[in-house]
């Protein structure tokens, strides 16, 4: 089992070594594999003015700090194929977001890397589409590429969980990721925001077990009702010790 975690945003570095030290206790309690995520930059902010992040030269700096004094390797989001080809050497997996899946430059530079490249199921593509996502990282030669089911927009607005998703995905790669968090938003919040649901988060992953998932998105944070993205579905970090025992 892995479990992929940490704050939605660089917000500052003592928050990254806050997580990060529980991250670490956890992986050494449960010897469990545990990569450490953050976002440089959260460039699809539902209103202009909500904070998105240090920018990807330092966010990047950042994570690697992250990983030289905790030694756990890491992971964030790209956006852009350039950013992939300049930076994406320095992270242990190369993340596609969700809207961005289906874009050829970004998973062929992704692929290129070398790299393990997660990709996270858009809200708006079944499971079976992601072939051919896959298809575009091992035209590269690569072969490491995980897949993420994060949930699927029902109508214009709502996200719900479809577990089958997670066998149709488990067809096309020895590593299906559920990401408990980013499913549990609710995306109809009216106030430029996207809300969310963080009670909805240990039954998504114990589900998601059952159904095949052989790790675990979790974004975690001190004081998520104080987070700076996506703080209504993150994690407490005091819960996620309960939930990484239960999975286990």
């Amino acid at each position: 089992m892995k479990i992929i975690a940490g704050p939605c945003v660089i917000e500052n570095i003592e928050l990254l070594r806050e997580v990060a030290q529980e991250l670490v206790r956890i992986r050494d309690t449960y010897r469990v594999e545990t990569y450490f995520k953050a976002s440089f930059d959260k460039a699809n902010r539902t209103s202009l003015s909500s904070f998105r992040g240090p920018g990807i030269e330092q966010g990047i700096a950042m994570l690697e700090s992250i990983r030289q004094e905790f030694g756990l390797p890491i992971t964030t989001d790209f956006h852009t194929p350039e950013q992939i080809i300049e930076y994406g050497q320095r992270v242990d997996i190369v993340q596609i977001p969700a809207f961005l899946c289906r874009q050829t430059d970004m998973l062929i530079a992704a692929g290129k890397t070398g790299k393990i490249v997660n990709i996270k199921k858009a809200q708006f593509l079944n499971a079976e589409k992601m072939k051919y996502a896959v298809d575009k990282v091992k035209s590269t030669g690569n072969q490491n590429v995980w897949l993420t089911e994060r949930g699927t927009l029902y109508g214009p607005s709502e996200l719900v969980v479809d577990f089958r998703n997670i066998q149709k995905l488990g067809t096309l790669t020895d590593h299906v990721v559920m990401d408990c968090t980013h499913a549990a938003q609710e995306t109809q919040g009216n106030d430029g925001k996207t809300g969310g649901n963080r009670a909805y988060v240990p039954f998504f992953a114990k589900t998601a077990k059952l159904w095949g998932a052989n790790a675990f998105f979790l974004e975690t944070h001190p004081n998520p009702d104080q987070g700076l993205s996506d703080g209504p579905n993150m994690l407490k970090l005091s819960d996620l010790d309960a939930l990484v025992r239960e999975l286990i």
